[in-house]
């Protein structure tokens, strides 16, 4: 989804008091004591996006990357925004020697109504691209690895957008093309170094 959380504030205050067992009642049958929204909400938020100040909790949607932890544990409170959708992945695999792989995000939202022909048009472009130039027994993924995953966002016309990025500080899938780059890639060596010290 797109939108904001939601927030029931009813809900929380039955958490916080007791009323409403957290987790959906997967901790019971022993005594863990009474429910901390602090330490078993607020602190576990990878973001620091959730605040509970004043009787009142409140989610900086900006900042947060839906980790899920605060709505498992107050379902009842949280709920996930109205403007839903799915994200495409594609290319995942389990080779036996390298073991299960995630695929690679390609649509980081997309709506999913009737009659779908958005997700269609995007599968069918990807299909008829891996029966143009696929290998025999070539996968998906492997094709995507064969001649990367900048030429996948071309064949699909989808925008590079950051979700893209493999892993953070390490190689991503988006380069430059020579005419994207002010001045090409002929430019003098010794103007960029002054700029660029090592």
């Amino acid at each position: 989804w797109k939108d904001d959380i939601k927030i029931d504030h009813d809900a929380v205050q039955g958490y916080v008091a007791g009323e409403i067992d957290p987790q959906p009642g997967a901790h019971s049958g022993r005594n863990w004591g009474a429910f901390d929204i602090q330490k078993e909400v607020i602190d576990f938020c990878p973001t620091r996006c959730v605040k509970y100040e004043g009787g009142k909790l409140s989610i900086n949607t900006e900042e947060w990357t839906r980790c899920m932890h605060c709505i498992n544990v107050m379902p009842r409170a949280l709920d996930i925004g109205d403007d839903r959708g799915c994200s495409m992945l594609v290319g995942a695999k389990a080779p036996i020697l390298d073991g299960a792989q995630m695929g690679s995000l390609l649509v980081p939202f997309i709506k999913v109504e009737e009659p779908y022909d958005e997700i269609e048009e995007v599968a069918v472009t990807i299909w008829d691209w891996w029966m143009e130039e696929g290998k025999n027994r070539e996968r998906l993924g492997e094709l995507i690895k064969r001649q990367g995953f900048p030429r996948l966002l071309e064949v699909t016309e989808i925008e590079p957008v950051p979700q893209h990025v493999l892993e953070p500080g390490q190689t991503p899938y988006i380069f430059w093309k020579e005419d994207e780059v002010p001045g090409g890639w002929d430019r003098d060596i010794t103007e960029f170094r002054e700029i660029h010290q090592r």
